[in-house]
């Protein structure tokens, strides 16, 4: 794999002094590719034990500069400084579990979705859950106020146990702890939940609400956003996504919508 050129802790700054070659051309020829990943998102992206970033995201950061023949300079961002920075050419392009929507694709290009992104309802492997209907009978755990709480009281049968908590941490808890049943959260968290307690054997037993990832590209650059649409196709029909998915979020690599 093609470790990083610069250190991430000065990754962001030099990223301001040198525009990024968002161009295909430019960017072949210089041998570089400057790419945004998430600064503190596990397991999309984060500062890993060794001082290096690792994560979903980083991976496929990877497999793009390795798939160019490019050296890969990584620059962590926070959500806001995604678009700005590709607006700015202090990047090439955002991997950054980023969703698409029209408002920001006033600004930038979204490539075909790469990742997973999702609500849903995990528990044990044994747990025999399919639907909101199968919840019935099983206590189940969800932070309150979230998204997840407001499908689970629209859509979930009327004799559901549904039981909220303050925040994350706490429904987590429960879990672990057999207070609840089943868990009802984001992919991502339920993802840590599963890394953190294995034997737990935590599953994916149905998707509430899909919001996958897609790749940001600055307007204009059509032969770099034509690129990545066949690079992420080639790794879902090669299994390289799915090898990552299983690797970081604990599951196969589900139907992803293109643009």
């Amino acid at each position: 794999m093609i470790r990083t050129t610069i250190a991430a802790a000065v990754a962001a700054t030099l990223a301001f002094a040198t525009p990024a070659l968002a161009d295909l051309s430019d960017i072949l020829s210089a041998g570089t590719i400057k790419i945004a990943v998430p600064e503190n998102f596990p397991p999309f992206g984060s500062l890993g034990m060794e001082g290096e970033y690792v994560g979903y995201d980083v991976d496929v950061a990877n497999l793009i500069a390795e798939n160019l023949g490019v050296e890969l300079e990584l620059v962590p961002v926070t959500s806001p400084q995604r678009i700005p920075y590709l607006e700015t050419d202090r990047v090439d392009l955002v991997v950054s579990s980023m969703g698409a929507n029209p408002e920001r694709a006033k600004s930038i290009w979204f490539s075909s979705a790469y990742a997973p992104f999702f609500s849903g309802a995990f528990a044990a492997s044994d747990l025999s859950i399919a639907s909101m209907a199968d919840l019935a009978g099983h206590k189940v755990g969800v932070t309150g106020g979230t998204l997840e709480d407001l499908e689970l009281t629209e859509k979930g049968p009327k004799d559901l146990e549904i039981i909220r908590f303050g925040d994350n941490a706490a429904t987590i808890s429960a879990f672990v702890s057999g207070q609840t049943d089943v868990i009802v959260t984001g992919n991502t968290v339920a993802a840590q939940l599963g890394s953190d307690n294995p034997d737990l054997s935590i599953e994916t037993k149905f998707i509430i609400k899909e919001s996958p990832a897609f790749i940001g590209i600055k307007k204009g650059n059509i032969d770099l956003l034509q690129w990545v649409n066949v690079f992420i196709l080639h790794k879902k029909l090669g299994g390289e996504l799915n090898e990552l998915s299983e690797k970081w979020l604990g599951q196969p690599l589900p139907d992803l919508p293109s643009l």
